[in-house]
């Protein structure tokens, strides 16, 4: 009896320690909750609800540059930051989506150096939820009614726009290298499609039943954060899919490169859970936000970035 104890007290020690709970390795206050975020060359650089856009350099461990939009009319006629939607950047131009304050439509600039290009203004009529660069010349964009468009930057008008879906549109996420779209919205089902061309390549379905928040895609595996409390991944080549049940809504939802690792937003605390998707297991829990995650990426298997509605961006190291 006293064996059998010991053998169970030392396997429950085992699992303990293979799972790891710990608070961010670093942080920083932005100016404002953030709304959207992307890695780029070294840099993070996040948007947000007060308008301001920041550059952070993670060398330097710095901000290098913020840029803040005029302020906007409400339906009162005062004045109001312009809450950013989404930001990017390419070939040292930063592109920036953010509210018109002007019937629920957007505006689209490219800022470089000191200039900033208007691509898309109010009067243009687009309500637009995402952009993200495909190239130099190039903008993806996705529309609240859930349409996907190819902006031609050189000439203003769109290759391609497609109804991706019949549901409200809620996020988009680039592969790696930029040639394949996951699309989410309202309907629970993840859209893939070629940004070249638009042409739909897959639909993934039967695991979220409502609206996804945020989806990602690297390698072969695609992740959406549910409503329906569910954090779902797919193995879009190989045909499985699956979920890790949650207690609250699942705000967020990112990958590692090559899809080895999820994270995710999956509880009132707006703690991030990490799941290796090999294995199906837990394997860490970081604690360190206090509202709503609103971006997550991982720079590699063992470094996450995290960004919310709390003001901060957040860096952590998962050591497994």
């Amino acid at each position: 009896m006293m064996r059998r104890i010991v053998l169970l007290l030392f396997l429950s020690l085992g699992i303990l320690s293979a799972f790891e709970s710990r608070g961010p390795a670093w942080s920083i206050e932005a100016k404002g909750g953030v709304k959207d975020m992307v890695l780029r060359q070294g840099h993070l650089i996040w948007g947000t609800d007060r308008g301001t856009l920041q550059d952070y350099d993670l060398k330097a461990k710095r901000i290098v540059r913020e840029y803040t939009l005029p302020k906007i009319k409400d339906f009162m006629g005062d004045l109001m930051p312009a809450k950013i939607a989404a930001v990017d950047w390419d070939e040292g131009r930063y592109l920036i989506l953010s509210d018109s304050g002007q019937g629920g439509f957007s505006d689209l600039r490219i800022v470089e150096g000191n200039t900033t290009r208007w691509v898309i203004k109010a009067e243009d009529r687009k309500p637009l939820v995402k952009a993200r660069f495909i190239d130099k010349d190039h903008v993806l964009l996705g529309y609240l009614s859930d349409e996907a468009a190819l902006l031609d930057l050189s000439s203003g008008k769109e290759i391609y726009r497609l109804q991706v879906d019949e549901s409200k549109f809620s996020d988009f996420a680039l592969n790696e290298d930029r040639t394949i779209a996951a699309f989410g919205g309202e309907s629970g089902i993840v859209t893939l499609l070629e940004t070249a061309t638009g042409k739909i390549l897959k639909r993934l379905s039967g695991v979220n039943k409502d609206n996804l928040y945020m989806v990602d895609i690297k390698g072969d595996y695609v992740a959406a954060a549910g409503q329906d409390r569910r954090a779902a991944w797919y193995d879009w080549k190989r045909g499985s899919q699956g979920f890790f049940p949650a207690n609250f809504f699942v705000y967020a939802a990112a990958l590692s490169p090559r899809g080895k690792r999820a994270a995710y937003s999956m509880d009132e605390q707006s703690n991030l859970t990490i799941f290796d998707l090999e294995s199906k297991e837990k394997i860490a829990l970081l604690k360190g936000h206090s509202a709503i995650v609103n971006a997550l990426i991982f720079a590699d298997l063992h470094i996450l970035y995290s960004g919310g509605d709390d003001g901060k961006v957040l860096g952590w190291k998962i050591n497994q």
